[in-house]
């Protein structure tokens, strides 16, 4: 008898968030400071992104740098607090290690400062525990309109 492959059927279970929450946000923002414009709780990672951000404030001594970006993994618990101490991932060299060091500085800085994030039951519970990527992107001079 001849074998038939067989073919898993498709899920029609619920949609699920993927393991990694990945997002990218352009620093300084606009509108600083923690909340994301209103003092409703966030209830998107949409949202969650802009608000964990908006904290982020330039370090001095990383205006000489056309284009930075630093990313920081970490995780929250269901109420918006951070669990443990975020890690960094990724940085771009500017040609010397200080502004790895800067960018690291004001990424763990934001996020300390921006948390906890003020965020809906069910976002919370959506991602607790889940590890989040965070890019921080700085444009220098240039990207400002300077």
């Amino acid at each position: 008898m001849p074998a038939v492959a067989s073919r898993a059927a498709p899920s029609n279970g619920p949609l699920t968030l993927p393991e990694t929450l990945r997002g990218t946000v352009q620093v300084p923002q606009a509108g600083q400071g923690m909340a994301h414009g209103t003092d409703e709780p966030i209830d998107t990672l949409k949202a969650l992104y802009p608000a964990l951000a908006a904290c982020w404030i330039v370090p001095e001594g990383l205006a000489r740098f056309e284009r930075t970006e630093i990313t920081a993994r970490f995780a929250l618990r269901r109420d918006g607090s951070v669990i443990g101490t975020p890690r960094i991932t990724f940085a771009t060299e500017g040609g010397d290690g200080r502004a790895r060091a800067l960018l690291a500085e004001a990424a763990v800085a934001a996020i300390r400062r921006c948390t906890p994030a003020r965020v809906t039951p069910a976002l919370g519970a959506a991602i607790a525990g889940r590890p989040i990527a965070l890019r921080f992107i700085h444009l220098g001079p240039r990207g400002q309109g300077i």
